[in-house]
């Protein structure tokens, strides 16, 4: 089998609720992603999805995707698309670096090889774990009243894990987060997530005055090593990020017991197989792992779920919904979502049927 055509969209992704806040005043009204099809000789199309989240939350910008996507894209054509760390060496080989410009390429080549065995996604890497992962939602950085009210709501649509935006002014987070935590019932999972927004000063500011809340600090500063100096007095569990750019990085989290859990982002690592490789050695090396993405729709969220459910469940934190995020629709079959859980579509691939009719005309196409 070979890579006959490659097919590039850029898509914006309004959200539902509006702008998206983080610490700092960052702040997205949309998720901008290039969703890329690569079609086989046997007539299969596979399909990927990046999209970052504005220009602020990792190393990638839209604007890098979509010209970064053409540079690589006529190197692939007759390539084998199963033959995917050839695949990844090869890109890696012809552009150097931007990890998040190969992730939609990279994803679109396992579709694709899933497809042409006719199993789904999940099997090929690794196998069925659960049924479902339990979602989380995300308290977005706002006024104190307008986040303890979201919260409620969040908890009164049967969801039991929150994600809890902070970063910002310490006092003002630590009034924000007291709030939150007063609002929900007793057992409510929280993570305070800060962004890498905080000096490790502040860190340690926020996570002595709130010692008497039950939650996960997720990325407080910048740096490995500057969170690994807030862990040092830290009494509760904590998640990294930002800091998990490149198994390097993994590795040096672990080599510094710098974080009990990962968050893995398919596009800032450069893919699936990238994320896939991670997630397997963090597994065997004691994380707790999360995989989701910067940002997407229904293709992206597929892909999140088939690396959430291939992860062991004992080790598994939780997932995120994001194709719920937006108002537009780019295919059909998308992940399932009952209550608080998240399936993955029936069908080979990724399971989803993406409808090119709602992705406007491409923006780029190479093949024979």
């Amino acid at each position: 089998m070979k890579i006959e055509t490659i097919k590039a969209y850029h898509v914006v992704q309004p959200f539902v609720d509006g702008p998206y806040r983080m610490s700092k005043g960052r702040v997205a009204d949309c998720f901008d992603a290039v969703i890329v099809a690569i079609t086989s000789d046997s007539g299969l199309t596979g399909w990927g999805e990046m999209a970052p989240l504005g220009n602020f939350y990792s190393a990638a910008f839209p604007a890098g995707t979509r010209s970064g996507v053409p540079e690589i894209a006529p190197h692939l054509i007759g390539q084998d698309p199963r033959g995917l760390a050839g695949i990844g060496r090869l890109m890696d080989t012809v552009f150097k670096g931007h990890p998040y410009i190969k992730s939609a390429l990279d994803m679109a080549c396992w579709d694709l090889a899933a497809r042409a065995a006719d199993v789904p996604l999940v099997t090929l890497l690794g196998g069925r774990e659960s049924e479902t992962a339990e979602l989380y939602k995300v308290v977005t950085h706002g006024s104190v009243e307008a986040m303890a009210a979201l919260a409620k709501r969040i908890v009164k649509d049967g969801f039991h894990r929150l994600q809890v935006k902070v970063g910002g002014n310490v006092h003002d987070d630590i009034e924000r987060v007291t709030a939150v935590a007063a609002s929900v019932p007793k057992g409510t999972v929280i993570f305070c997530d800060a962004n890498a927004g905080w000096t490790p000063y502040q860190a340690r500011q926020f996570a002595d005055t709130t010692r008497a809340i039950d939650y996960t600090f997720e990325q407080p500063c910048t740096t490995i090593d500057e969170c690994m100096s807030v862990r040092r007095s830290l009494d509760k569990p904590m998640v990294l990020d930002e800091s998990v750019a490149s198994l390097d990085d993994m590795l040096d989290i672990h080599r510094k017991g710098a974080a009990d859990g990962l968050t893995l982002k398919i596009s800032r690592l450069g893919g699936v197989t990238k994320t896939r490789q991670i997630r397997d050695l963090a597994v065997d090396l004691g994380f707790m792992i999360t995989v989701e993405d910067t940002g997407g729709a229904e293709i992206d969220t597929a892909a999140m779920a088939h690396l959430s459910l291939s992860t062991p469940e004992e080790r598994r934190l939780h997932a995120i919904a994001f194709h719920e995020w937006v108002t537009v629709r780019t295919a059909s079959n998308m992940p399932p979502v009952t209550g608080s859980r998240m399936g993955i579509p029936d069908g080979p691939g990724l399971g989803i049927d993406v409808v090119p009719d709602l992705l406007g005309a491409p923006f780029f196409e190479v093949g024979h």
